[in-house]
This record gives structure tokens, C-alpha cells and sequence, in this order.
């Protein structure tokens, strides 16, 4: 599946997507944090505070236990401000 990052996440991790292939235990959107964190020290950076990561499946925000199977893209991105 594509994954992309956007704003300070894509900062921290040093690149704007990738395709990945997470293990068969990866099941939900917050499964796939902990998996890309884990990864190495810039993931861990960027999903310091997963809480306040946004997550995107196929474009529709998602909740953690949202379940990936089946997705084509994933975004993760800091919440937003605006005026």
C-alpha cells in the first residue's frame, strides 16, 4: 500500500511517500503507527505523539481501529489550523 506524509510528519520522516508491505499482524490504522514507528529513529520522531496524528484511508478520515486491509493509500498528517 502507498503511504504518505504530509506537513511536519513528512518533516520528520525525510520523504513525502512510499509503498510498504506491513506483516499480517498489522491490522488496524493505529497497528500501522506503531509498525512505522518502530521502523527507525525518524518514524519514532514523527509518531512521537500519535494521538495527534490524523490518519486517511483512500482519502476519508479514520479513526486507530479502523481496519487497512483492503486500502490503497494511507495519510498520516499533524491536525490543521487555518483562517
Amino acid at each position: 500500500m502507498r503511504v504518505r506524509y504530509f506537513a511536519w510528519v513528512r518533516e520528520r520522516i525525510g520523504r513525502a511517500e512510499e509503498d510498504v508491505s506491513p506483516p499480517v499482524d498489522v491490522v488496524t490504522a493505529g497497528d500501522l503507527v506503531k509498525w512505522l514507528k518502530a521502523r527507525d529513529e525518524q518514524s519514532d520522531y514523527a509518531f512521537e505523539r500519535p494521538e495527534v496524528i490524523r490518519i486517511a484511508i483512500d482519502q476519508m478520515h479514520v479513526q486507530p481501529t479502523t481496519p487497512i486491509a483492503g486500502a490503497r493509500e494511507i495519510a498520516f498528517f499533524p491536525p490543521m489550523t487555518g483562517g
